[in-house]
């Protein structure tokens, strides 16, 4: 399992050790109005975990929990992982974070060091992330990362917003990467 670092991060694969701070995340409605609409209970966040480490274990790859090594809290989470779940899909980024974190350039951070871990580690030939309409904060990490708008499509049972990244288009980005 692969811990990446930025700057300011340390991303970790999930662990039983992150219960408490993605809990403490996932339960809060600001958190999760466009992802799922609704805070999480405890026992789906040790569910996620436990389907998380599986899916490292099985492809090297998933969720990270975003740490803030000077608080040493779980300040949010990412993901390198199959559209849809399934792996026939083309990889999907994504990212969320603890309000504390909101506007601090944190979650671009973390999609660099994602991004970089999906293209240069795992030769994904496209990266795909998926955003609720309205969430513009989102768009915005989208945009910096060098995504552009495909369309809305049918994801995870709704309509959402997609974007995609080729690997090539991260080579000019990025010419140090790879």
């Amino acid at each position: 399992m692969t811990i990446l670092t930025t700057a300011r991060l340390r991303l970790e694969p999930f662990d039983d050790a992150h219960l408490d701070g993605l809990h403490a995340m996932g339960r809060l409605p600001e958190v999760m109005q466009y992802i799922t609409g609704r805070p999480e209970t405890r026992e789906e966040t040790q569910a996620a975990i436990e389907r998380v480490k599986a899916r490292w274990a099985e492809w090297g790859y998933s969720w990270w929990a975003f740490i803030d090594p000077l608080r040493n809290r779980v300040a949010g989470a990412g993901c390198i992982q199959h559209l849809g779940r399934e792996t026939h899909h083309p990889l999907e980024i994504g990212w969320r974070l603890h309000p504390d974190y909101w506007g601090q350039g944190l979650a671009s951070e973390a999609a660099v060091a994602m991004a970089t871990f999906a293209f240069d580690r795992l030769a994904a030939p496209v990266l795909l992330a998926v955003r609720h309409p309205a969430n513009e904060a989102s768009a915005k990490v989208m945009e910096r990362l060098g995504m552009r708008y495909r369309g809305m499509e049918a994801w995870y049972d709704t309509q959402v917003a997609v974007h995609e990244l080729t690997a090539a288009e991260w080579a000019v980005r990025h010419p140090a990467s790879g």
